[in-house]
């Protein structure tokens, strides 16, 4: 079998790509979906967690409420730490193989990965979220207490759509991060791209030239990607230059915009 494949390099490359050039596309597919999916719930999981993280606590709050957001603080700030502090890989053996031992739940390979990704990224997003929204001027929440809202109606209504674009490009970097990340999990059977490039490469032993073609897959989806989330950011920058809308009566009285004098009957 090994006599059909070309000497040289590109023409090796070539052979891989028409022989399971649709094996390399299905595995990016599945990489694709993971990294997406992954992200979005994982966005889900750290808005939520990040919210909660600010809720703020004084001595007039009743006992029962204080204690009970200190310890749900405390279980958030672990889960935090602990999906931060160990690998991605350590907690797809853990989690996959691990509640079949302990627990005997019974994971389907695809919802073990989907899973994993969520909870990872969603521990990065809760300390981006927290950041984002500690790095908006307290000044607006406390203005919006002032007029008689809520904690979640200020985080819903004031803060959270500041946050949003100050995170953004984080919430970009975690999905390319997550899209170079799913080959981890290829340990727990997942079929994505890093997993099908290393069943070609087996097959004809060109670990090299299966390797490179998954490399250009990877840098194409990620620049893509990041391609895609930089026009976002500037959508949501704006245009440059804003004007006051000149049908407003008060800019018109500042002087900013002169009336029109009207014309009489005299004139």
């Amino acid at each position: 079998m090994t006599s059909s494949i070309p000497a040289d390099f590109f023409g090796r490359i070539l052979f891989l790509l028409e022989r399971y050039g649709a094996s390399f596309l299905r595995g990016a597919g599945v990489t694709m979906a993971i990294a997406l999916v992954g992200t979005l719930i994982g966005c889900i999981i750290g808005f939520a967690v990040g919210v909660v993280q600010t809720i703020p606590v004084s001595k007039r709050d009743g006992l029962p409420k204080r204690i009970f957001l200190k310890a749900v603080k405390v279980i958030l700030s672990a889960y935090v730490e602990l999906f931060r502090g160990t690998p991605m890989m350590v907690q797809a053996m853990f989690i996959y193989y691990g509640s079949q031992s302990l627990f005997k739940i019974n994971m389907s390979m695809w919802f073990a990965a989907y899973f994993i990704v969520s909870i990872n990224t969603g521990a990065y997003m809760a300390e981006t979220v927290r950041g984002g929204i500690l790095s908006i001027d307290p000044g607006q929440t406390e203005g919006a207490k002032a007029i008689g809202m809520t904690h979640f109606q200020t985080m819903t209504s004031v803060i959270l759509p500041q946050a949003l674009r100050n995170i953004m490009p984080q919430i970009g970097n975690n999905l390319i991060i997550n899209i170079k990340d799913t080959c981890v999990l290829s340990i727990i059977g997942t079929v994505e791209l890093f997993f099908a490039a290393k069943s070609v490469a087996g097959t004809f032993y060109t670990y090299f030239e299966a390797f490179t073609i998954a490399m250009v897959i990877y840098f194409v989806l990620t620049f893509t990607c990041s391609r895609i989330l930089r026009w976002a950011e500037h959508k949501m920058d704006g245009p440059d230059n804003y004007d006051l809308a000149n049908l407003d009566t008060l800019t018109q009285t500042s002087g900013m915009y002169p009336f029109k004098k009207r014309r009489t009957g005299n004139e």
